[in-house]
């Protein structure tokens, strides 16, 4: 079971669910990989606090120019989408940063003058906290591109029964990158204005794509019946509604998880994941599939 836990904006929980959701599910003797997709600002790392096993770079490769080859006719810049290649009358020049890899530029040169060379990116990184394995991405200070090291982090994700993916906030290619393969995304948001329309933009995203979801409230407020009014008239399950505590917020300044500080709530977990489990169990006998 892959499950991504995702939102429409930041700040709005997606770390704090996801961490006590998989050390929750290895409290249940579940084997569970947790994996730290927001590669721009990882910080999953602060509350579960694995011990590290191993760190691999990820680099993605650009095209370099021999310049006793070049013909300068412009092809390769032509092809290049991304202006990531500018011919000149005495040179040829390429801007790593906007190169998107994608090795057209090599394939139509005419005289073979450029190749592909690895360009460092980012880290991933493999830990263990209790029974919980733990990767992490990590992008290069002013790299701009996240995907590759987002598909690297994925790729490490040790075989378990239950990987929670930690998504980056917002609906841009980061996101959908982590969540595209899921088995089911929780978006977690907040009983506010701006919770609410950034989850119509998360929640499109995911029919877009044919992903099912449902919804974590996170900051759960009685008198703002806003989110759950438009949960309810989409047909969108709410699974979990997680109190506005000083207490919860106290716990997450301190870097603590809130199923260890506020033993209070591990029932809320232990709810959420049977409602996660019948929610893709529904999901797959409605679509005629058959779950292993």
């Amino acid at each position: 079971m892959r499950i991504a836990v995702a939102s429409g904006k930041g700040g709005t929980g997606k770390t704090t669910v996801a961490a006590n959701l998989a050390v929750t599910l290895a409290r249940h003797g579940q084997t569970v990989a947790y994996v730290d997709c927001d590669v721009e600002a990882p910080n999953g790392h602060l509350f579960l606090k694995p011990i590290p096993v191993g760190e691999v770079g990820v680099s993605r490769l650009v095209p370099r120019v021999n310049p006793g080859q070049c013909l300068r006719c412009g092809a390769c810049a032509r092809f290049c989408r991304f202006n990531a290649i500018v011919c000149l009358t005495d040179r040829t020049l390429v801007y790593d940063e906007l190169c998107h890899s994608c090795g057209g530029c090599v394939r139509v040169c005419p005289s073979e003058a450029l190749t592909e060379v690895p360009h460092p990116m980012g880290v991933v990184k493999t830990g263990v906290a209790g029974a919980v394995r733990c990767v992490s991405g990590t992008l290069d200070v002013g790299e701009s591109t996240s995907p590759p090291v987002i598909r690297a982090a994925k790729q490490a994700a040790p075989p378990a029964s239950w990987v929670i993916l930690d998504a980056p906030p917002g609906t841009a290619c980061p996101m959908v990158e982590t969540v595209r393969d899921c088995d089911y995304v929780l978006l977690v948001t907040e009983p506010t204005p701006f919770g609410l329309h950034d989850l119509r933009l998360a929640a499109e995203v995911m029919r877009t794509l044919h992903l099912n979801f449902g919804v974590v409230v996170n900051r759960a407020d009685p008198g703002a019946p806003e989110t759950r009014a438009w949960c309810e008239q989409g047909r969108v399950p709410i699974l979990a509604e997680i109190p506005d505590s000083a207490a919860i917020a106290r716990a997450y300044a301190q870097g603590r998880l809130i199923v260890e500080a506020l033993p209070g709530l591990e029932p809320l977990f232990d709810q959420l994941i049977a409602r996660l489990g019948a929610e893709v169990h529904r999901e797959i006998r409605e679509e005629g599939g058959v779950l292993a």
